[in-house]
């Protein structure tokens, strides 16, 4: 066997590689993220890491696919329970959509691969915007299926979801980033506030609301 086999054969397994490197974002930022330096903590020459990844910009789309399948894994769990009432599940979806505070590793991460799109070419593109599209499709789904239940009022639910997912957001950098009174429980109660006010049916006059 060639050296290059052997070290090939050596190699820890992708998913290794985008666990130590979400790790090393946590630990240190995205700053602390290079190619040397994650070969390092790996066991491998950032030659070879190339060789998986080409550049740091694929290394950093392929990192943010694989947490965001962690995550949507998580959601299609929690949404995925229907004896629990709508809202209840619409909370959940927020709470995961949140960041936990400043330096969220996956919001850091998120927020610098959406800075480079403006520059990546079409297939990043893509992926980045199929990320999206299976936050959006899952929150149009439970909005239906409130609908269809009577849970909720009768809106049309991807412009709906789409003004949430904005509202989270925005909210979300805000949490991100740090920016003083936008903590993520300040964030948590507005949005549940936009919930109940948009979504939760009005009582019939007389009646007390549920």
């Amino acid at each position: 066997m060639t050296p290059a086999a052997r070290r090939r054969n050596s190699a820890p397994p992708r998913e290794a590689l985008l666990a130590a490197a979400m790790a090393m974002i946590a630990e240190h930022g995205l700053d602390g993220l290079t190619m040397a330096g994650l070969g390092r903590e790996v066991g491998m020459s950032s030659g070879h890491l190339l060789y998986y990844f080409r550049t740091k910009d694929e290394l950093l789309l392929q990192t943010l696919e694989w947490s965001e399948g962690r995550l949507g894994a998580e959601r299609s769990a929690l949404l995925s329970r229907g004896t629990l009432p709508v809202r209840e599940r619409l909370l959940a979806y927020v709470d995961l959509y949140v960041p936990e505070g400043p330096r969220d590793p996956h919001w850091t991460l998120w927020l610098e691969v959406w800075n480079r799109s403006q520059y990546a070419d079409a297939d990043a593109r893509a992926r980045q915007a199929a990320i999206e599209r299976a936050w959006h499709r899952d929150l149009v789904a439970l909005l239906a299926e409130g609908i269809s239940r009577g849970e909720l009022r009768r809106v049309d639910p991807d412009r709906i979801a789409a003004r949430l997912r904005a509202l989270l957001d925005g909210f979300s950098v805000h949490v991100a980033v740090g920016i003083p009174g936008a903590g993520r429980e300040t964030v948590l109660t507005h949005v549940h506030e936009f919930i109940d006010d948009t979504l939760l049916p009005t009582p019939l006059p007389g009646l007390p609301a549920s």
